[in-house]
């Protein structure tokens, strides 16, 4: 099995739900991962972890940069 590795943080379930489209649509597969604890009946949602298998990490990169609008991008 290919080890997962951080790809971004999002700042919910939404935000993160997008990025995993755009990774779709790039073939590259991808899960989500609370990242930081959460009460599960608190109705807020938590940032969300989005990790993609590490040998696809660069193709990955490119594919956000590629289907997001630079205005968008938030610097790390």
């Amino acid at each position: 099995m290919t080890e997962m590795v951080q790809l971004a943080v999002a700042e919910d379930i939404g935000e993160a739900e997008e990025v995993q489209a755009i990774l779709s649509r790039a073939g590259i597969e991808s899960v989500l991962e609370a990242a930081v604890e959460h009460h599960p009946r608190e109705n807020e949602d938590a940032p969300q972890k989005v990790l993609v298998p590490e040998s696809s990490l660069e193709a990955a990169k490119d594919a956000i940069e590629a289907f997001t609008d630079p205005d968008e991008l938030v610097a790390e």
